[in-house]
């Protein structure tokens, strides 16, 4: 049931983001003035907050008390940017500790005894600092912070209402800092100044004459997890930061009353006799990030938990990292630069040049990345971009519901600073990942979406539902047609290069087997070499079957490179490779074919799709526009809506079926 909030800021009621959040928790948004027995929404303790209060005490009305929550977006909400989640208390407020809040009820009278629920927590502190996100994210995770050794000292905003709520003054910031320079001798002291002081919206607490011989402004947007690896002590009134330096194994010095102190996990300089009780990092974290917060979806605009919260607010982060200097794009054909830009331009739009290399000499002279498409690198260009971003893009491996090659815009995209996941001559970031393995959280990530695309049976094109025809009795082996001319063929492929001598080669080692061709859609299009139109005298040939129903039907598959040897894998069947594509060569793969040595690395299934699905390709949702996370990818091609083609590209389409002898004009 939905229960009316008055409130009285009309910033607060037009906030779109904000009026769902609120509706997934349960209330309803309205000007009008509550009765009784109704409730007043207030922001934070300003001066819309005052204005709720007084209203409430003239009718009689309950308060409720509403704030951001602790993961909120990439940039300060200042710049405009909505939250991912609010702390909604009938309480009190949560840096407020003159009277209880409900995240302090919460670690108070919650057993926390969960197992799940404090796995969850570790799980949600390791991947915070394998990830590198804070609840603003505008930093730069590649800046290196100072040499450690050094004392972090949190500057807070002037007049802030969590500062006042500490009693925080002039004179308590100045006193922390002479006690960081008098209790950590010889030490250097850094001042951290807040996020909003760094963009000019707001001032801080430390003027320039704060600086000294042992005392310096630390102000370049380093992570804070990498700043607090190397402090080697940590002081605050009441900053979030103080929070993030218990999760990174610190004691701080605290001088005010967030929600954090008096649990036993900080050096309190401030008495907090209520909260008598002792936590552990994982149970506060359990409190003040799974169960106190609302979070929300706000690609399918609905409530959603703490770990799918998470997962978009690493979408749009990393997409605002990779994209915040700009690219110059080259390589790019006219129909892809719509949706190239949708994906790489939020930040700055592209720019595109007629070659790759007029595209880096304009990289070069602006400062921004270059994007270049991985089949139309030249061979040298590697070695000319030294010093410039380069990257290459490629489609992902849940690209779209239809092909490509029928300029079908697609839902994922890589791009690749290394090399790309095709070519296994040089290492690609693809392969690093692997290497490295999920993060904390990441294989139960992986697991789950492995069971959601057996499932939906989503493939990389997800083509409508198309009936598997009666396939005769016996060992069954899938064979994959592949685009003989495809990059992965000239790069990946070993002695056998061709549709032709792959099916030889599975007769030949498989006398008795049922084989099952399914040429490669753009081939079947018409539309790329690779044609095979003797192939009834060596296997049963399948054309409009649906792929994961057709491996579900096959006991194995024998493939060069093709990315269906890879879905094979996500469902449990035998996979063997004549080539080395991305998948091979880890010891989860039968390989025949000439795998590179580097790949060491022995993961399990869902480390190979967490590195393959979920950290190596970017996602963007077509019905908000977000950058999303691979579920909400999978859950498109699923279920739709997904992106159509417009009617000339539809034109576009059909013509190159009709001059598919001219490929070479599309490819």
């Amino acid at each position: 049931m939905t229960r009316p909030l008055s409130v009285v800021s009309a910033g607060l009621y037009l906030n779109r983001r904000l009026r769902r959040i609120l509706q997934g928790a349960g209330y309803a948004m309205t000007l009008r003035p509550p009765g009784a027995d109704g409730l007043v929404g207030i922001w934070g303790d300003g001066r819309s907050a005052t204005r709720g209060a007084a209203l409430a005490a003239r009718t009689g009305a309950g308060i409720v008390r509403i704030e951001d929550a602790f993961l909120r977006s990439v940039h300060p909400g200042r710049s405009g940017a909505p939250p991912l989640g609010l702390l909604i208390d009938t309480e009190g407020l949560h840096f407020d500790a003159t009277r209880p809040s409900r995240i302090e009820r919460i670690a108070l009278e919650d057993p926390l005894d969960d197992a799940a629920l404090l796995r969850r927590a570790r799980d949600g502190i390791g991947r915070l600092r394998a990830e590198n996100l804070s609840k603003y994210n505008d930093f730069d995770p590649d800046l290196e912070p100072p040499p450690p050794g050094y004392v972090l000292v949190l500057d807070q905003l002037r007049g802030d209402a969590a500062v006042r709520a500490s009693g925080g003054t002039d004179a308590t910031f100045r006193e922390m800092l002479a006690d960081a320079q008098i209790e950590n001798p010889g030490a250097t002291i850094l001042i951290r100044r807040h996020p909003e002081t760094r963009a000019g919206h707001r001032t801080g607490h430390y003027g320039p004459d704060a600086a000294g011989d042992r005392v310096q402004f630390h102000d370049d947007p380093v992570s804070p997890w990498a700043l607090l690896e190397g402090a080697i002590a940590v002081y605050t009134l009441s900053s979030l930061m103080g929070f993030e330096a218990i999760l990174a194994g610190h004691r701080p010095k605290v001088y005010g009353t967030p929600f954090y102190a008096g649990w036993g996990l900080t050096e309190d300089r401030a008495d907090l006799p209520r909260r008598n009780r002792k936590l552990t990092r994982a149970q506060l974290f359990a409190v003040s990030h799974i169960l106190a917060p609302h979070w929300h979806d706000p690609c399918r605009d609905r409530p959603c938990s703490f770990e799918e919260a998470v997962d978009q607010l690493a979408a749009e982060t990393r997409a605002w990292r990779e994209d915040r200097k700009g690219h110059v794009a080259a390589g790019m054909r006219l129909w892809k630069r719509g949706h190239l830009n949708r994906e790489f331009g939020g930040v700055k739009a592209l720019r595109f040049a007629a070659s790759p290399m007029r595209a880096l000499a304009r990289a070069r002279a602006t400062g921004r990345g270059l994007l270049v498409w991985a089949g139309a690198e030249p061979e040298d260009l590697a070695r000319a971009a030294e010093g410039v971003a380069l990257r290459r893009v490629e489609d992902g491996f849940l690209r779209s519901r239809g092909l490509g090659a029928q300029l079908v815009p697609p839902l994922s995209l890589v791009a690749d600073d290394l090399g790309i996941y095709y070519d296994p001559t040089r290492a690609s970031a693809l392969e690093k990942l692997i290497e490295a393995g999920p993060p904390p959280g990441g294989r139960d990530r992986a697991e789950r979406l492995i069971a959601r695309l057996a499932k939906t049976g989503v493939t990389k094109y997800a083509p409508p539902p198309a009936p598997v025809p009666d396939l005769p009795d016996g060992y069954r082996i899938l064979v994959p047609g592949q685009v003989e001319d495809d990059a992965s063929i000239r790069l990946g492929a070993g002695e056998v290069r061709t549709n032709r001598a792959l099916l030889k080669a599975v007769r030949a080692a498989h006398p008795e087997a049922v084989l099952v061709y399914k040429p490669h859609p753009d081939v079947a299009a018409g539309l790329r070499a690779g044609a095979l139109p003797e192939a009834g005298d060596l296997a049963d040939i399948v054309t409009d079957a649906d792929p994961a129903a057709l491996i579900g039907a096959v006991d194995a598959v024998w493939t060069i490179t093709s990315t269906l040897g890879f879905e094979a894998l996500l469902r449990g069947k035998d996979v063997t490779c004549l080539g080395a594509p991305f998948y091979a060569g880890w010891g989860l793969t039968r390989d025949l074919g000439p795998v590179p040595a580097r790949r060491q690395a022995r993961p399990d299934l869902p480390a190979l799709v967490h590195a393959a699905l979920i950290a190596y390709p970017r996602y963007r949702d077509p019905m908000s526009g977000l950058p999303c996370p691979v579920e909400v990818a999978v859950e498109r091609l699923a279920n739709g809506p997904v992106p159509a083609q417009g009617a000339g590209l539809r034109l576009l389409s059909k013509a190159q079926g009709a001059l598919a002898g001219w490929a070479w004009l599309w490819r």
